[in-house]
């Protein structure tokens, strides 16, 4: 029997001059790779309170506004454990400095451009997540 666990994967963004660029982290692991804000899904807990709750965890920004689902969630199986991975795009507050990261988790960050996020990202599923972020954003 597999336990299955809730979780989010949160892109945010800003826009510098008309074009996005996004916050990438990187965590505090030895040979960690560039990554979308994530975490678990508390039991009881709605979506949308997950969400806020990671990006102002992590990012020490106040509540994000402009909250994006790209419908796309991921979906995988790592031993007995499946994971369903809920992806969002949030947009940075309009009066946020920089980042103060939580350095419990995240070792490093920096704002990237499409063109430089999406080779950075390690993960398939991060990066058709900040592809369609990306589409979403131009059409709007």
């Amino acid at each position: 029997m597999s336990e299955v666990s809730h979780r989010v994967r949160v892109f945010v963004y800003r826009f510098d001059e008309a074009d996005p660029s996004y916050l990438l982290l990187r965590g505090v692991q030895f040979e960690s790779f560039w990554t979308p804000v994530h975490g678990p899904i508390g039991f009881d807990e709605q979506l949308e309170n997950a969400i806020r709750r990671e990006v102002m965890t992590d990012t020490g920004f106040g509540r994000p506004t402009e909250l994006l689902d790209l419908k796309m969630p991921s979906h995988w199986v790592l031993g007995d454990e499946e994971i369903i991975e809920w992806n969002f795009g949030v947009r940075a507050p309009l009066d946020a400095d920089e980042p103060r990261l939580a350095t419990d988790r995240w070792s490093a960050f920096r704002w990237a451009t499409f063109g430089e996020a999406y080779p950075s990202l390690e993960l398939e599923f991060d990066r058709a997540a900040i592809t369609r972020l990306h589409a979403l954003l131009h059409a709007a």
